[in-house]
C-alpha cells in the first residue's frame, strides 16, 4: 500500500497505546454527537411543505393524490403531506350511492392547518363542471383566514376528475381560481411542461394545463399511466416552485 494508507500499527507506536487513543469516549464524543443530530433535526424542519387536500368520493382523485405526493418527495428538501377534506353527505346517502370506505391511515384536514403550507394542491371532483360541493364547504369555511389574510401569497394549484371528456377537465379548475383569488394565493398551472405527454391522442387521458385529472367514467374507470405519470409530475412541478420562491414557516 501507499505511504500513510495502509492498517499496519506504527513500530513507534505500541498496539496499546494505538487501541487505547482509538477507544470512543461517550463523555468526550457526546457534544458532537448531539451536534450532529440537532444538525439532521434542523435539517429535516426546515424541508418545504406541500400540503395535498383532497375530497375524492370513489378513489380517482385519491389515487391522484397519492401519485402527486410521489412527485413533491422527489424534490430535495421539500415534502408533501396528504389530507382529507371532511365528508358532508350522511352516512346512509353515501351507501345508496355505493361508495367505498375510506382508508383511515390519512388525516382530516383542519381550516387552521392550511397556514403552516408552503404549497398547496387541492383535488377534487366535478359537479356540473365546477369543485364538488365538499370542498366548496371546506373553502367556505375558511373566513378567518380571508379575513387576515394568512394564506396571501402561498402557492397553490388544482386537479381534478371528471365522468366525461366534455364534464370539467378544465373548467373545473378554472372555475376555482376564485377562491384562491379572494385569499390572495399565487395561482400555479401546469401548463404544457408535462412536455409530449400533454400532446398524444392515442388513448384517453385527463388532465390540462391547468392541472392534473383523471376520467373517472361511470365510477369504474381505473386512471391510465399517463394521468397518474401527469400527477407525479405536477407534484414535482409545484415543490420545484416551492422551493424556489418559498421561505420555510417557523414552526
Amino acid at each position: 500500500m501507499g505511504k500513510g494508507g495502509g492498517c499496519i500499527f506504527s513500530k513507534k507506536r505500541s498496539t496499546i497505546e494505538a487501541s487505547d487513543q482509538d477507544l470512543a469516549d461517550p463523555v468526550r464524543d457526546a457534544p458532537v454527537q448531539n451536534q450532529i443530530e440537532n444538525s439532521l433535526f434542523q435539517e429535516e424542519s426546515k424541508k418545504l411543505k406541500v400540503f395535498i387536500v383532497f375530497y375524492s368520493m370513489y378513489g380517482h382523485v385519491e389515487c391522484l393524490a397519492k401519485r402527486m405526493k410521489k412527485g413533491v418527495d422527489s424534490i430535495d428538501g421539500v415534502e408533501g403531506f396528504l389530507y382529507r377534506v371532511p365528508e358532508t353527505l350522511p352516512m346512509d346517502v353515501l351507501e345508496q350511492m355505493r361508495v367505498p370506505q375510506k382508508e383511515d391511515e390519512l388525516p382530516f384536514v383542519s381550516v387552521d392547518d392550511l397556514v403552516e403550507a408552503d404549497g398547496l394542491l387541492f383535488g377534487f371532483p366535478t359537479r356540473f363542471g365546477s369543485m364538488a360541493s365538499q370542498m366548496k364547504a371546506f373553502f367556505d369555511s375558511t373566513a378567518h383566514l380571508w379575513e387576515q389574510q394568512r394564506l396571501a401569497g402561498v402557492p397553490a394549484g388544482f386537479f381534478v376528475s371528471t365522468g366525461t371528456q366534455g364534464g370539467g377537465q378544465e373548467t373545473t379548475a378554472w372555475t376555482a381560481i376564485t377562491q384562491l383569488a379572494h385569499h390572495g394565493m399565487v395561482y400555479v398551472p401546469i401548463g404544457y411542461t408535462f412536455g409530449a405527454g400533454m400532446f398524444k391522442m392515442d388513448s384517453i387521458r385527463g388532465g390540462s394545463p391547468y392541472g392534473a385529472g383523471v376520467y373517472s367514467g361511470d365510477g369504474t374507470r381505473e386512471p391510465s399511466e399517463t394521468e397518474l405519470a401527469l400527477a407525479e409530475h405536477q407534484g414535482r412541478y409545484m415543490a420545484g416552485i416551492v422551493r424556489r420562491f418559498a421561505t420555510p414557516r417557523d414552526n
